[in-house]
């Protein structure tokens, strides 16, 4: 079920919420809490109701695993419950990578050995990574005595909790878990209600009229004719437009499940901060799913030795860190060699930072506006070639898409602007001009222009729902009115929204393949 289809906007959600409030009001909070598990196991199981039994076991078997260790170190037996831990996470990625990586690694068996071995016919189950994250997390802060959850139905809701179930965020239990133990968080509030709804609105937005109406100008360029060599404008058009899908659809994706859970009363954290305005790639991944990184960082990182035994070492743990995050996303080499380009980059990024610091003296909080912009450009640039790895279906396509946005088969502009152009510089008639399948002319070049100044001119989603909190709150007595209008018009938008929506038919997320 997708957060932008009418079975969820008209039908899941009100009963959700409905459930859930009227249960609270009765004072039955537990019972809340097992109607919201039980919404988001449909909610799960709606999109095949045979992997709801992958992730009920999943659930099942982590939560007698997290009692076990818990109990271990209540005996003070550190030892066995760090052993014990080490068999639950090693069973967690046995899971994954049997339903994320079986066929990868069969079909590298069968391109580099020449092993005639047959694919294994596995769907990927929607959320997996996601899930199996988020149960690791809990699990290692169970042994380090940072979370502890002995009741099923408070444990099976923070693993499938909808908003975040499918693509995030990756969540830790001390975040999100003692706000369900807050009787405030059953009782239906206005103002949390509104600003939920405005995060949800501008995520629906997002996702709905500028990802989708972006998006028909990518399949032309990575799904060309074997035939047709991509130009310069064809290639950096399309590798363009599919970083401002990606941003869109994601940031979409992120505002939707922040908004939906601010309805329960929820926080869930930011996972998303205006990402294409870092000044380098290590600002970049602070800013770019926040906390899949804080979970790269926490987990695999500093469990790798982090920067704690010399900067070679350090070096080569954050190229493993990127290695293994680009994995993560897909089970490809397209993916492994994205998440190698960023963990070089990282590599760069902070050794530049050294020599910067200790050898030139230089500040680096000190900068002028002129270097800033350079450096967002600079960042920008690398990013957007490095999305071409994500999105190519293989590293050939990939590799024939960057050598055309480095000038391999030629710079021309589309036929249709000879006249034009040609009425207004004289020299235009020597230039060179063709058909150019994978470009989309003037439309293409109008919603880039105009994406790219949402991206760099606009304020995030974030500061403009906080302006309108901020003016609920200072309304006083009348705040609840206001909410309530707030919401109403907002409500309108979002049928408004999901007309346009269901015109051209719903698109799924993005990240929902990972």
């Amino acid at each position: 079920m997708l957060f932008n289809s009418y079975e969820f906007l008209f039908g899941f959600l009100p009963l959700a919420l409905a459930g859930f409030y009227l249960l609270g009001r009765l004072g039955l909070l537990y019972a809340s809490a097992a109607w919201l598990t039980l919404g988001s196991l449909f909610f799960y199981g709606y999109w095949n109701p045979k992997y709801l039994l992958l992730l009920l076991a999943s659930i099942v078997v982590n939560f007698h695993l997290g009692r076990a260790i818990s109990r271990l170190r209540q005996l003070d037996r550190p030892r066995a419950a760090r052993n014990l831990l080490t068999v639950a996470v090693a069973a967690n990625l046995a899971t994954l990578g049997y339903f994320k990586y079986a066929n990868f690694f069969i079909e590298s068996l069968r391109q580099f050995a020449g092993i005639d071995v047959p694919l294994a016919g596995i769907v990927l189950p929607l959320g997996i990574s996601f899930f199996t994250f988020t149960q690791i997390a809990f699990l290692v802060d169970t042994c380090q005595g940072k979370a502890s959850e002995p009741r099923f139905v408070p444990y099976a809701l923070f693993v499938t909790y909808f908003p975040h179930l499918i693509a995030g965020p990756v969540l830790h239990h001390s975040e999100m878990m003692p706000q369900f133990a807050e009787k405030s968080t059953y009782r239906f509030q206005v103002q949390n209600f509104s600003v939920g709804t405005a995060f949800f609105l501008v995520g629906l937005f997002k996702k709905v009229v500028l990802a989708d109406e972006i998006q028909p100008f990518v399949g032309p360029v990575f799904e060309a004719n074997p035939g047709h060599a991509l130009t310069v404008i064809e290639a950096w058009g399309g590798a363009l437009a599919y970083t401002l899908q990606l941003y869109f659809d994601f940031s979409g994706y992120s505002d939707m499940a922040i908004g939906l859970s601010k309805m329960f009363n929820v926080d869930l954290p930011l996972n998303f901060n205006s990402p294409y305005k870092a000044t380098s790639i290590i600002e970049f991944w602070r800013r770019w799913h926040m906390t899949l990184s804080r979970f790269l960082r926490d987990y695999l990182y500093v469990g790798l030795g982090g920067n704690r035994k010399g900067p070679v070492r350090r070096y080569v743990n954050l190229l493993a860190t990127m290695l293994l995050g680009g994995l993560w996303h897909g089970a490809g080499w397209t993916f492994i060699v994205w998440g190698g380009v960023h963990g070089a980059l990282l590599v760069i990024n902070h050794g530049w930072r050294t020599v910067r610091s200790r050898w030139l003296g230089h500040d680096l909080s000190r900068s002028t506006a002129a270097g800033r912009a350079a450096a967002v450009l600079a960042t920008f640039t690398a990013v957007v070639i490095a999305w071409v790895f994500f999105r190519a279906t293989t590293l050939a396509g990939a590799l024939g898409v960057l050598s055309a946005m480095f000038g391999s088969n030629g710079f021309a502009l589309p036929v249709e602007w000879h006249g034009p152009l040609s009425t207004y510089l004289p020299m235009a008639d020597h230039w060179r001009f063709g058909t150019l399948e994978a470009f989309g002319g003037l439309r293409q070049c109008v919603w880039s222009a105009a994406l790219l100044a949402f991206v760099f001119c606009m304020p995030n989603s974030q500061t403009l729902v906080g302006r309108f909190e901020s003016m609920l709150r200072s309304r006083g007595k009348s705040a609840r009115e206001w909410a309530w209008c707030a919401t109403g018009f907002a409500s309108t938008l979002v049928c408004v929204v999901a007309a346009i929506n269901d015109s051209r038919g719903v698109s799924e997320f993005i990240y929902f393949n990972f």
